[in-house]
């Protein structure tokens, strides 16, 4: 195939995409389920991956510009008053952390029960949070990528997924409820807000790769913007109304087309038993969330969206399109993140040496 007719098909693969996940976002939209384009974006993107009729993959710099346009809009949200009440239920959303790293190590150890599946691979797994990082990083740790790939990304869509339902029929949100500036951006044009948010997320990712921070293109600029609204500048400025729904088409894809018929093939006899430890997890979870509402005398929807098991860039989606405590969830939803990539890489290597160990003394 000539480079001409590769670049051609290519082309035609994302306008069919677009144009069919921006036909179910305007049918879910009409439903009223809450973030429709994100959830269309990812049940389309999922449909063409298997089918072969989708792109490869998100090419990383637009998945970077989703992620950290998105993490500029929640960071112009964040409010002094939240942080300061946050400060006061910092052990509860700790507590919860620690709590969910046990749960998904524990669903990990029950994957690895499996023979086809190491200790490694079952933790690195079911982890439930960084997939991406962690996805990399699995054969260095003594996993394998391949099963560490599939049910990573299966536990982000089923995140992504069930989200906007349980957000719409369990809670009943409302589902353009985003949280914008009460301005609605009448202190700058159109452009110079955009100029802002390709400023802040450019300056973000280059924060969080100095900085080393889990998802630079999340983390770093949510903390270039929130700094921004804490510091009272850029003043009323408010994200022009196309750049969410566009970020979230973008993030739904990323997620829907890592799924392929041949990943899936690789955890064939795996996929059921990967998907109840996911469910598990999650419905686990939501009892975190509930507890966590109780301690700290948030909503049952905020403590739900601060708990869930993964898909940062989805959960800060999803609960600013409802109105809820963004800034709560953020804070929470890093607290599980940092706790994850930092114990993940230490619970494999000690899984590896005591699986090495005990080679060494069946082969003794």
């Amino acid at each position: 195939m000539t480079r001409a007719r590769t670049v051609a098909v290519s082309a035609a693969r994302w306008v069919a995409l677009t144009a069919v996940s921006v036909a179910g976002w305007v049918a879910l939209d009409a439903a009223g389920l809450t973030a429709p384009s994100l959830f269309a974006a990812l049940v389309v993107a999922v449909i063409f991956a298997l089918t072969g009729l989708g792109p490869a993959r998100v090419p990383r710099l637009g998945s970077m510009a989703a992620q950290g346009a998105l993490a500029v809009t929640i960071g112009l949200m964040i409010d002094p008053d939240t942080l300061r009440s946050l400060g006061d239920n910092a052990i509860p959303a700790v507590l919860v952390g620690v709590a969910t790293l046990v749960v998904s190590a524990g669903a990990g150890a029950l994957l690895a029960l499996n023979r086809e599946v190491t200790a490694a691979t079952g933790m690195l797994s079911l982890i439930a949070g960084g997939a991406t990082g962690l996805v990399a990083a699995a054969r260095e740790l003594g996993g394998d990528e391949r099963v560490v790939a599939v049910v990573q990304y299966l536990r982000v869509a089923l995140v992504v997924v069930t989200m906007p339902l349980v957000v719409t029929f369990a809670f009943h949100a409302d589902t353009h409820a985003v949280a914008a500036s009460d301005t609605g951006g009448r202190s700058y044009p159109w452009w110079a807000a955009l100029g802002f948010v390709v400023a802040a997320v450019v300056v973000g990712i280059v924060v969080g790769r100095l900085l080393r921070l889990p998802a630079p293109a999340t983390l770093g600029p949510l903390l270039v913007s929130g700094a921004c609204a804490l510091s009272g500048w850029p003043g009323d400025l408010d994200v022009p109304a196309a750049v969410l729904p566009v970020a979230f088409l973008i993030i739904g894809w990323q997620a829907g087309l890592a799924f392929t018929l041949q990943s899936l093939r690789l955890i064939g006899r795996l996929f059921p038993y990967a998907v109840a430890l996911v469910v598990g997890v999650g419905v686990v979870c939501a009892l975190f969330g509930w507890l966590l509402a109780e301690l700290t005398g948030t909503s049952m929807l905020t403590g739900y969206l601060a708990t869930t098991p993964g898909g940062l860039a989805a959960v800060l989606a999803v609960s600013a399109s409802t109105g809820s405590d963004v800034t709560f969830v953020a804070c929470v939803q890093l607290i599980r993140l940092v706790l994850m990539l930092i114990a993940a890489p230490v619970i494999a290597t000690l899984l590896t040496r005591r699986a090495s160990r005990r080679q060494e003394s069946v082969g003794v």
